[in-house]
């Protein structure tokens, strides 16, 4: 008679609890920062929604008529105008463009810093932190000279290798605009995502990427299965950090479109609320703005932040 033995079950490990003094500590710990940051936006956020509620307008900020209640008037009013739709796609679509491509460039190049020797790695770090530093309007300004249309270095560069760009002028188009400030944006945000990126790599063991090796596991596939986990929340908050400065970007589109480009086709929500607040004297409108954007970015990071948990539970 032949028996037939059971291989016995695999169970998959226990995971670790979390003490309970953990939570405690990190508490204690982000505490400080906390109330910091409470004692700093609690009152303006205050004010940015109280004021969304009222018809304040120029009269009523000097003093000279008194304040009328609206309730939802005013985002009833900004809901139902087709420009607020058509700016608040573009600015998703802005946002998105410079968030990935902050990403890749970022990611790269933290990549090829931790392969290249130590010179050509300060030399890389050097110049991102160059960038880095460089205040946006500044910057700004540097990128509008270096594409301008009649003295613009890459215009002359261009022209010289043949192709039709002599007096091409890169910030009268939608698309044209939105790329030249989507580059300088890029240009001014990646140095973040390298530093962060090169650190998480970095942290990876040399121990488990010899075994990858042994094992016959390519560069790309070590990358993709083995590292890309590890710097995952690295990579989170890259993208969150990324997500926030993206979407309210003001400086750069208000100079190097000289506030919105040609009949609005370049605005983006910061834009078109310091437009409503400011030119048009219609501050409840403006702050009302203000609130959808904050509303849209609570949103959006939240909604990231719950994707990549969920991600990472299957890893």
């Amino acid at each position: 008679m032949v028996t037939v033995q059971e291989a016995p079950a695999v169970t998959a490990p226990a995971r670790k609890p979390r003490r309970q003094g953990d939570g405690r500590a990190a508490a204690l710990y982000l505490a400080p920062a906390g109330i910091l940051l409470a004692a700093m936006l609690a009152y303006p956020i205050y004010q940015l929604v109280l004021i969304s509620f009222y018809d304040y307008g120029q009269p009523q900020a000097a003093g000279n008529a008194p304040l009328v209640f609206l309730g939802f008037a005013n985002y009833a009013d900004l809901l139902s105008q087709a420009q607020f739709w058509t700016v608040l796609g573009k600015t998703v679509g802005f946002a998105a463009a410079c968030v990935v491509g902050s990403l890749i460039v970022g990611t790269g190049l933290a990549v090829l810093a931790s392969r290249v020797r130590s010179l050509p790695r300060s030399l890389l770090f050097l110049a991102a932190l160059g960038a880095w530093s460089t205040p946006a309007i500044a910057g700004s300004y540097v990128w509008l000279f270096l594409f301008d249309t009649d003295f613009g270095l890459v215009n002359e560069v261009l022209t010289g290798l043949g192709l039709p760009f002599e007096h091409h002028s890169w910030t009268f188009g939608t698309l044209g605009a939105f790329g030249l400030v989507a580059a300088e944006v890029i240009w001014c945000s990646f140095p973040f995502v390298l530093v962060t990126m090169y650190a998480g790599i970095k942290g990876v063991p040399d121990e488990v990427l010899e075994a990858a090796s042994l094992d016959g596991a390519s560069v790309w596939r070590a990358s993709w299965s083995i590292v890309l986990p590890m710097v995952r929340p690295l990579l989170m908050i890259a993208t969150v950090q990324s997500i926030i400065w993206d979407f309210k970007v003001f400086t750069q589109i208000y100079v190097m479109t000289n506030g919105g480009g040609v009949a609005g086709r370049n605005l983006v929500l910061n834009v078109y609320a310091y437009q409503q607040a400011f030119a048009g004297q219609e501050y409840g409108l403006g702050s009302a703005i203000g609130v959808v954007m904050t509303l849209l970015l609570l949103s959006i990071t939240g909604l990231y932040v719950r994707s990549q948990r969920r991600s990472a539970a299957w890893l």
